[in-house]
């Protein structure tokens, strides 16, 4: 097991003479009726990291993130019928913050049947949308950077995993672990699940674990006051803004570090009282202490 945190210096840092654009691009898709604030916890991280977020969610959430235009400037929003025109052009993409689930127990005899874009779009009941899109997009983008979180990652067949041949980060808090993949949430069972499915797994808990089939990593630190919710959106988009210029494995340690560290930042300020918004807003000042600039 590594506990250092040496790893940090491996992490890619944007050069002075880069262009917009050139230090990285996220797609994030995510949120629904029920959920709002999700996704835009991920967005507000992520855009502090990134050059470019594509945003894509339903209607309402789209125009949330209108209104929030003056902050988040270096973004695009992107209806879902559009999801594919951008979703190439990004280094790396997010889905599932705030997407729903569905208890629909035929629904994976119902999917045998191929279903476009533009019919996933229609569905009515957003629990199966979040299951025939995530399946949809995971089947013909096996070649992008993938952080599956969520309402996402709760719907996901893990075997859908193995066609990704590593590319794909899934980050389960321990109930979301037990539904996927069947199994009590410990850190054997992770690192199995890790090597079966040739995934990395970062399963958050007091300490989070983040594993491949060939590296393993734990990370302490943090305080009660992460577990409000939202932090676990805040760490999905953070880690998926590395994601885009860093290797999957040493973006996922990252994100973990520095997500506990904001964590323990804020402990010293305001005890146990802040919420997933604070934590967005102090990664960046960790990240600037770690990095010396």
């Amino acid at each position: 097991m590594n506990t250092s945190s040496d790893f940090l210096t491996q992490l890619y840092v944007p050069h002075t003479a880069s262009h917009k654009g050139q230090n990285g691009k996220l797609m994030i898709i995510g949120g629904s009726h029920l959920f709002h604030a999700a996704s835009l916890w991920a967005l507000q991280i992520a855009s502090r990291v990134v050059d470019m977020v594509f945003y894509s969610s339903v209607a309402e959430n789209n125009l949330i993130v209108e209104e929030l235009k003056k902050e988040f400037r270096n973004g695009i929003i992107v209806r879902r019928d559009d999801l594919e025109a951008y979703l190439e052009e990004a280094d790396a993409v997010l889905i599932g913050p705030g997407m729903v689930r569905t208890e629909n127990r035929e629904l994976r005899t119902e999917s045998r049947e191929t279903r476009t874009l533009e019919e996933i779009n229609k569905l009515t009941d957003e629990g199966e949308q979040s299951y025939f899109l995530t399946k949809y997009l995971l089947e013909k983008y096996p070649h992008k950077k993938w952080i599956i979180d969520a309402g996402a990652l709760q719907m996901m067949d893990p075997a859908w995993l193995l066609p990704l041949s590593g590319n794909a980060i899934v980050t389960p808090h321990v109930g979301e672990f037990e539904r996927v993949f069947k199994l009590k949430p410990t850190a054997d069972n992770a690192r199995s699940m890790a090597e079966k499915y040739h995934a990395i797994i970062v399963l958050k808990g007091e300490k989070d674990i983040v594993c491949s089939s060939k590296e393993y990593f734990e990370t302490s630190g943090g305080n009660a006051g992460m577990t409000k919710g939202g932090t676990g959106d805040v760490l999905a988009g953070l880690i998926a803004a590395l994601a885009t210029k860093n290797d999957l494995f040493l973006a996922a340690r990252a994100g973990s570090y520095f997500n506990k560290k904001a964590g323990e930042a804020l402990f010293e300020k305001v005890g146990y009282y802040f919420n997933a918004s604070d934590l967005a807003d102090e990664i960046p000042h960790v990240m600037k202490h770690v990095f010396s600039i």
